[in-house]
């Protein structure tokens, strides 16, 4: 195969006209050559850190719909289906992704169950990280969010670092907020990027004290524009990221848009796409062509350099994007799960109480990071109840994994006035969250999730929807396009009950998060991610 095009050397800093040969998948020649193509032919793009399940696709089908905007390869981290399922659900993401042309590099998850605080699906301890780093098709230890157990030198967590490091290969960080003394110790013990730095300083830092900083723009947490300024000098130290990506959004774009955005502010396109396409690859050490004689024939082709709408996308010289249509094809997979608890009584979700005053979590749009609120309580029938005049709603996680109390708390910012909205995708551990204005609500919105054994769900007493979700319970057993359809619908229905929030499942997924401060609601009850302890809802 020959492909004629404005070359883009980004290693270099040339554009020239040329020809490029690949034979059985590699790149044999490239040679300057006068030709009339205007398109331009450059390395594809790599999201460095994305956890594939966010998307609510398996690897295959997420695959489908990234080729589409450029992106080739994926820094992937499994930790969502890990607390699932354990070793098993991270062997079913590499043997699916291992089942189309494209190039998944996926890492050990670090932290199963996330903390000692919430009750996950499985465990993985750091003999099951030895022999998960053994394992070629593993390239890295995944984001170590127990900075914590760094901090205070944990026992087990020293140990799956020592394996990453005797297996070189990197660790990655999570460490949202860590300043001064504290995050020198935690990158002296071997952590090598942060993608959860959500301030200009806090970057700058870290970037100073030798850690990579990825730039994250997802479905809910977006720092692109507080860290951007950093890359024009730090472009070497850099990566784009977007961590969790929803269908909806991946069918209108991914990394490409990073990058028509940075550009666009005037920043030099050669250190934009060092950033994109380059970076990832070196810090890695992944197997993704850099479009230099030898490698792989892994790049794009796109209309210019500002918009970077793709034309095309090659992998191992496969044609798996031309002109509109992905030609990766569907794959047949058996569903996992791990979904154990019974339907729920409207009585289970009421909390008595007489308290003045409640503990509330403030949710920022477009940030994982919570506030924690002091607000009058409201009591009806000596029950704590949703408060819509004020926004303040009742919040409960409920264990999926067996039959348990349920957790509950209140919320601030999903603006809903009627009805409730649950999901299964609840980080890190994924049991049910739901926030609704009534106990009812809530209950019946649960139960959708319970009876469909995963997914996500929007009830009022007029309409109710749900995109089911078997596979683990976080992901579809469908097609990308048709998930990403209905998780749009069900969006919509979202902002109809009044939420005024961007992403109001991305943003619920979130509130159950606990490494990442302030207050957050685990199904074991409300927690300080500041502190580090559980805390109560009743203040006085």
């Amino acid at each position: 195969m020959k492909l004629q095009g404005q070359i883009v050397d980004i290693q270099n800093r040339r554009i020239f006209k040329g020809e490029i040969s690949v034979e059985n998948g590699k790149i044999i020649s490239i040679k300057e050559k006068d030709h009339d193509v205007n398109d331009y032919i450059m390395p594809g793009f790599v999201d460095a850190h994305i956890h594939i399940e966010s998307s609510m696709l398996v690897p295959s089908e997420f695959a489908k719909l990234a080729v589409k905007h450029g992106t080739v390869s994926t820094v992937s981290d499994p930790h969502e289906i890990a607390n699932v399922l354990g070793v098993e659900g991270v062997e079913f993401m590499i043997e699916n992704g291992k089942e189309v042309s494209f190039k998944f590099n996926f890492g050990a998850p670090s932290c199963v169950p996330a903390t000692k605080f919430e009750s996950a699906g499985a465990v993985i301890d750091s003999e099951d990280i030895k022999t998960l780093l053994k394992n070629p098709d593993i390239k890295y230890l995944a984001e170590m969010m127990n900075y914590p157990g760094v901090l205070f030198d944990d026992e087990e967590v020293m140990k799956k670092i020592a394996w990453a490091k005797h297996y070189k290969k990197p660790v990655d960080g999570h460490a949202p907020g860590l300043r001064g003394e504290d995050v020198s110790k935690y990158i002296s013990a071997g952590m090598s990027t942060d993608h959860e730095c959500f301030t200009y300083d806090e970057a700058l830092e870290k970037l100073q004290k030798g850690m990579k900083i990825l730039i994250r723009e997802g479905s809910a947490a977006k720092n692109f524009e507080a860290l951007i300024d950093l890359l024009e000098d730090h472009f070497e130290n850099m990566m784009f990221c977007s961590d969790d990506k929803h269908p909806d959004d991946l069918i209108v774009g991914h990394i490409n848009q990073l990058c028509a955005r940075a550009v666009a502010k005037g920043i030099d396109v050669f250190k934009v796409l060092k950033v994109a396409c380059i970076n990832p690859i070196k810090h890695y050490n992944l197997d993704v062509g850099l479009l230099k004689v030898g490698d792989d024939a892994d790049f794009i082709v796109v209309e210019d350099i500002k918009r970077f709408n793709t034309l095309q996308t090659y992998i191992n010289g496969e044609l798996v994007f031309n002109n509109g249509v992905s030609n990766i094809k569907p794959v047949s997979f058996e569903n996992l799960n791990n979904f154990n608890c019974n339907i729920k009584e409207v009585s289970d979700f009421k909390i008595e109480s007489t308290a003045k005053q409640i503990r509330v979590i403030e949710a920022l749009e477009g940030q994982l990071v919570t506030n924690e609120l002091i607000e009058d309580a409201l009591i009806e029938n000596g029950n704590l109840v949703s408060n819509t005049e004020k926004d303040i709603l009742k919040m409960v996680v409920v264990n999926r994994y067996q039959n348990q109390n349920p957790a509950i708390g209140f919320i601030k910012n999903f603006g809903l006035k009627e009805g409730a909205i649950a999901s299964s995708v609840g980080h890190d551990s994924h049991n049910i969250i739901a926030v609704g204005v009534s106990d009812e609500d809530i209950c019946r919105a649960v139960n959708l999730i319970i009876e469909n054994k995963g997914g996500i769900c929007a009830f009022s007493n007029l309409e109710e929807k749900i995109v089911s979700l078997p596979v683990a319970g976080i992901m579809s057993d469908k097609d990308g396009a048709t998930i990403g359809k209905q998780y749009a619908e069900l969006d919509k229905m979202a902002k109809r009950l009044g939420s005024k929030l961007n992403a109001p499942y991305m943003t619920l997924s979130f509130m159950a998060l606990l490494v990442i401060p302030s207050l957050k609601l685990s199904d074991k009850g409300l927690f300080n991610g500041s502190e580090f302890k559980f805390t109560t809802i009743e203040v006085n």
